[in-house]
């Protein structure tokens, strides 16, 4: 097993690094031929801050990071088997990220166009932080062999 870990405003965020009560998490966590993507959400990696309000931002932001994440991890969107998407608001928002999904696919990773991941969709009363309309979680093959 082997853990990336997050950085937000370039400290990894563990203790001591971050006080007791931070999030302290790694961005993945490969197991075997398994990549288990945490939760992303639109907070940046460089400034910490979520610097969109739209589902649609939101959700072309959730999906760069996670791509950042699995080429790091030595892994690429390609090889998405299953996501869990969390909205705040499902009914408002469910059309608008499923079509920026689609998209950042179409631009990103083609072969999910034909052949999506499994994926699950689910509504929670909030999420981390009150700005935050969208979490995108997800699991990969490190490799397709």
């Amino acid at each position: 097993m082997k853990k990336y870990p997050t950085f937000i405003k370039g400290v990894e965020q563990k203790v001591p690094n971050v006080e007791p009560g931070t999030p302290i998490y790694a961005a993945c966590v490969v197991v075997d031929n398994f990549v288990f993507v945490s939760g992303m959400t639109a907070q940046s990696f460089e400034s910490g801050v979520c610097e969109t309000v739209t589902a649609e931002e939101q959700t072309k932001v959730c999906y760069s990071k996670m791509k950042q994440v699995l080429e790091n991890a030595g892994s690429s969107l390609d090889n998405l088997v299953r996501t869990l998407i969390l909205f705040t608001d499902i009914e408002r928002d469910y059309k608008t990220v499923r079509t920026t999904e689609y998209e950042f696919f179409k631009e990103h990773a083609p072969s999910l166009v034909d052949a999506p991941p499994g994926s699950t969709v689910l509504e929670a009363k909030r999420l981390a932080r009150p700005e935050f309309c969208v979490e995108i979680e997800a699991i990969a093959l490190l490799n397709k062999e």
